[in-house]
């Protein structure tokens, strides 16, 4: 068959079902060549002297040796009609013929089919037998009926949780989401929570003051609100900006960038002390020990810049340094661990 040369992309079993067709059509094309041949004199044969050829010429032909002679106009019309019907009717039966013998094949594909899927089964002979069973009930059975085969699942008892599973990552993956909204959710609420501390204005002497902000503010917003409080005692605050206004907690000046939130959640230290606490409290026992550091929080001082630089090579100015995130200092125990 010319469809089986180059770029036949089916499968094995196709060919052999294209060759068993081949083989017979090419049986069938004999038989009607024989008849044809034994028939070629009958006149009453009409379909068969033109195999091969068009509807309109069987029928053309046929006609034309039907009607040799003079005939009327009925009979010319009745056995034109005739011819026809009797071409149409040979036709029809062949064709019926070529589907039922299509059906069958394909049946005999399916339990082929059925039989191979089984096979790799310890049970597949058993599901074969009972399979051809119920088809032979189908055939003798008035009322058809269908074949259902139980579904085979996973084993429930077999570890699984290694293989990739899309439902699984998108229920994790969701849940993370989930996780990581509601965590935002508690640090903002966090981060809005009041803060009091306790602070003192340092020009050389110390000036002691309470003020409350949030605890999200940053350095900077801090400044500008205790700006705010001491300008009506103090003229070079007054006349100062934010900007020429330092922090300074345990000995460190804290950069007006970081935030409050940013020292209690990572715990941050100071020289001498904790730079979390912004009370002041002192470290009261009565026996000392050695191996646990003091629990003491010192307020830390608001400085005007100016002063600072003038005198930064006098205690206690000549301790202090930048808060730098990534130096740590020595670790610091709180009393009672």
């Amino acid at each position: 068959m010319s469809g089986m040369g180059d770029g036949y992309v089916g499968t094995a079993q196709d060919a052999v079902r294209i060759r068993r067709l081949e083989k017979q059509r090419e049986a069938e094309r004999r038989k009607i060549q024989e008849l044809k041949t034994k028939s070629a004199s009958a006149k009453g044969q009409p379909g068969l002297l033109q195999f091969g050829s068009s509807t309109s010429e069987i029928l053309e032909t046929a006609f034309k040796k039907e009607t040799v002679g003079l005939v009327t106009r009925e009979q010319y019309v009745e056995k034109r009609v005739n011819i026809r019907n009797k071409i149409e009717e040979e036709e029809k039966e062949k064709l019926q013929k070529l589907q039922q013998e299509e059906e069958e094949l394909q049946l005999q594909k399916r339990r082929k089919r059925k039989v191979k899927g089984n096979s790799r089964l310890s049970f597949a002979d058993d599901m074969e037998n009972g399979s051809e069973e119920e088809e032979d009930a189908e055939n003798k059975s008035s009322e058809p009926k269908r074949f259902t085969r139980g579904k085979f699942g996973k084993d429930p008892t077999v570890e699984t949780s290694f293989l990739p599973d899309s439902e699984r990552e998108a229920e994790e993956q969701a849940e993370r989401e989930r996780l990581r909204k509601q965590w935002l959710r508690e640090q903002e609420q966090i981060k809005n929570e009041p803060l009091e501390i306790t602070y003192s204005y340092w020009d050389g002497a110390g000036h002691r003051r309470v003020i409350q902000v949030r605890k999200g503010d940053t350095i900077g917003e801090f400044l500008r609100a205790v700006q705010q409080q001491l300008a009506p005692e103090f003229r070079e605050i007054r006349t100062t900006s934010v900007e020429n206004l330092l922090y300074v907690k345990e000995d460190l000046i804290i950069p007006h960038q970081h935030s409050f939130y940013e020292l209690i959640v990572n715990k941050a230290r100071g020289k001498s002390g904790p730079l979390f606490h912004f009370d002041v409290h002192e470290d009261v026992r009565t026996i000392a020990d050695a191996t646990i550091e003091k629990d003491e929080s010192h307020a830390g001082k608001v400085v005007e810049r100016h002063w600072y630089e003038k005198n930064k090579h006098i205690f206690p100015a000549s301790r202090w340094e930048i808060y730098d995130p990534t130096k740590k200092w020595e670790r610091y125990t709180i009393h009672g661990d």
